[in-house]
């Protein structure tokens, strides 16, 4: 099977400090990864770089194998299919229909909420986009047990449907939980 996603030689170097640095990852379709380690030790740099949204110091991103050049005509293309949802998301002050529909609107395609509710509009918005690949930073990091469990019965329906998830999290026992496979961080690189 050929990777959906894959990392050659990123580096990310903030104020001349290298803060991510991994030689090679690949990321396999209707899979789920989870990104685990330590806080600062680079995994919201690196969504951040797999969602097309930080360009890297030096290296090269893949997407379906092909290298991503960061123009912004095939950017736009590549993130029609890569989607993140953020750890603290924003929602408009408006309803959540409004909130479902702009991701759509902006592709040519709340009021006050917890923010557990506000993760899962941002995840409901999200895939309403029908992204191949799901990218999320502690996704369940502000829900309750009983949202964490909907969250958890969720997410192998998105795989068979043939989503590759990528996720971040602090939560120890959720890799396993989820069938995840685990990619351990510590201060940038993989362990």
């Amino acid at each position: 099977m050929k990777p959906i996603l894959s990392v050659r030689n990123i580096q990310k170097n903030y104020n001349g400090q290298v803060v991510l640095d991994i030689e090679e990852l690949d990321f396999l379709p209707k899979r789920i990864y989870s990104l685990v380690g330590p806080n600062g030790c680079g995994k919201s740099t690196l969504l951040q770089i797999l969602a097309l949204l930080m360009k890297p110091t030096n290296g090269a991103l893949l997407f379906q194998e092909q290298a991503i050049p960061w123009k912004r005509r095939q950017l736009q293309k590549v993130r029609q299919q890569v989607t993140l949802v953020h750890q603290s998301p924003y929602l408009f002050h408006r309803c959540v229909r409004y909130n479902l529909a702009y991701g759509l609107k902006i592709r040519g395609i709340a009021r006050e909420l917890s923010g557990g509710e506000q993760q899962r509009v941002a995840i409901a918005r999200a895939l309403l986009l029908q992204p191949k690949v799901l990218l999320m930073d502690e996704p369940t990091s502000n829900m309750d047990k009983k949202s964490i469990e909907t969250f958890d019965a969720l997410v192998p329906t998105l795989i068979e449907r043939g989503i590759t998830i990528i996720q971040a999290t602090h939560m120890p026992d959720q890799p396993q939980r989820l069938g995840s496979e685990i990619i351990a961080m510590d201060q940038g690189q993989l362990i």
